[in-house]
């Protein structure tokens, strides 16, 4: 997709759709949504009430399980994870903006194995980039667009929700 028609509807429209077929596909019941800090629990929250899920949204912080955390520090806005009590045997769809490395999504599932472990996950992302570093993928996307060397997407919101393509310079 081109990057200049990147409009947030439309790739909400796109992945829930995605993910009503994939509920189905994997039968998924009564599934617990979780939403990655920040821009995941955005996207969470308006797939949340779109797809009626019963169970309350859960929020996931995954600032302590990153691995990169002894090069960037603590994250001084870090917010309590907070997940239903039940993991252990529960189906998971577990949600984030934008998938790239593969590297958040990694740490979001140590933090839930931490609280238990689910029957099944399945991982649904706004946008998928390239650069995967290890081997996740997600299950369910939005849409998938490659971006030129020095560009990033950073989600904007919470309201109105939005998308950012930004360069980043290389240091010099």
């Amino acid at each position: 997709m081109s990057i200049g028609k990147l409009e947030v509807s439309v790739l909400l429209d796109a992945l829930e759709k995605n993910l009503i077929q994939t509920i189905a596909d994997r039968k998924l019941v009564d599934p617990v949504m979780i939403g990655i800090r920040s821009g995941g629990v955005w996207v969470a929250e308006k797939l949340h009430q779109r797809l009626n899920i019963k169970q309350p949204l859960g929020l996931l912080d995954i600032s302590f399980y990153r691995d990169d955390f002894s090069q960037i520090g603590v994250n001084p806005n870090v917010k309590p994870s907070q997940l239903p009590t039940e993991i252990e045997g529960r189906h998971i769809i577990l949600v984030d903006d934008v998938f790239y490395t593969g590297r958040t999504v990694r740490a979001a599932l140590n933090e839930i194995f931490d609280y238990g472990r689910p029957e099944k996950v399945v991982l649904a992302v706004l946008i998928e980039r390239d650069g995967k570093q290890i081997p996740i993928s997600p299950d369910c996307v939005g849409t998938r667009i490659v971006l030129a060397a020095g560009q990033r997407i950073k989600l904007t919101g919470p309201e109105p929700l939005g998308i950012d393509i930004q360069t980043v310079r290389a240091p010099g």
